[in-house]
């Protein structure tokens, strides 16, 4: 059996955050299709060195793999001298269940799918006339989902806000030069989220930095540090207030995103998630219908989004040699 094994370099050579997006976009449809098959996600809390692990399987039907992911956090890997994300993803022959090849993407495709689940997010929810964005984090994350943004918006000012200040001076620096964005630093949260009109928040946070009070009409959030049950970064009522909260799969949010917080407080029933985001996608439920409306995209990142991008990754490097073989 040959298996075909990929670097991070290669895997970048072959899939950027236009093919993401459109991978993302339709492998939401099909999830909320009911097209896909999707195991639990498999967690490692270690919360004695800052570090997370999370284990994403999934299979988009008709798709010819299928896709295991292990892809961590740990996030004082800085004080070592090593990257924070780290990762790699199997992918399996759906017909045989053999193995096809190995993903080496040191948590690339993880950041990539999850900045375009937050683009397709805003291409849906946001409204067409965004001029500003508000970042909460000036992480990877932070730098992907602005990119990803980019390609379905056209803001003219983005506003950072992180704990470490010249970290987030390091992020507008960038935002700047790359993007030719005017970049402008927030000493605290609340200058980051009030009189934005895209607000997206990357932390690993446990406690809530976004209040209710602080959105104006016609904001979209996107919120995607919420990953695992102890995570937080909207206050509950945020959801409360939102005309519309949107996450990637209701079954996953209510376990482990900020629908999971909402949900426990008591301030928001299940009956309060509008809808998936692939129903919205699907045109199975519309999205944006007035420009004052407050719109939540609560993204947990599920298996599926992994499972697309690897596929697209693993059909396009089997059908042009890239990568190195190995016989097994």
């Amino acid at each position: 059996m040959s298996v075909v094994m990929l670097t991070e370099a290669e895997i970048r050579g072959i899939i950027g955050h236009r093919e993401a997006i459109d991978l993302v976009r339709r492998a939401f449809a099909q999830h909320s299709r009911g097209e896909v098959i999707l195991p639990a996600v498999m967690s490692f809390d270690f919360r004695e060195v800052a570090g997370e692990t999370h284990v994403k399987g999934a299979h988009l039907k008709g798709s010819p793999y299928f896709s295991v992911k292990v892809a961590s956090g740990f996030y004082r890997n800085p004080e070592r001298g090593l990257p924070v994300g780290s990762g790699m993803v199997s992918v399996f022959d759906a017909t045989t269940g053999q193995l096809r090849a190995v993903l080496f993407d040191n948590g690339f495709l993880t950041d990539l799918r999850t900045a375009a689940s937050g683009a397709v997010a805003a291409d849906v929810l946001a409204r067409h006339d965004v001029q500003s964005v508000g970042v909460l984090g000036c992480g990877i994350q932070a730098a992907y989902q602005l990119a990803a943004l980019l390609e379905v918006r056209s803001p003219r000012r983005v506003v950072v806000y992180c704990r470490t200040r010249v970290n987030a001076e390091a992020y507008a620096a960038t935002v700047a030069k790359a993007h030719g964005l005017e970049a402008a630093v927030a000493s605290a949260p609340a200058q980051a989220v009030a009189g934005v009109d895209i607000c997206i928040t990357t932390t690993p946070s446990r406690t809530p930095i976004v209040r209710s009070s602080w959105l104006r009409p016609g904001v979209h959030i996107t919120a995607i540090g919420s990953d695992m049950p102890h995570k937080q970064e909207l206050d509950a009522d945020v959801l409360a207030r939102a005309d519309k909260v949107a996450v990637d799969s209701v079954a996953q949010a209510s376990r482990q995103g900020e629908l999971h917080h909402a949900l426990d407080a008591g301030l928001l029933g299940p009956a309060g998630v509008y809808a998936e985001l692939g129903e919205i996608v699907a045109g199975m439920k519309p999205g944006r219908e007035r420009p004052d409306e407050i719109t939540v995209a609560d993204l947990t990142g599920i298996g599926v989004l992994d499972a697309a991008v690897a596929g697209y990754v693993t059909e396009i490097a089997l059908a042009h040699g890239i990568g190195h073989s190995l016989e097994v």
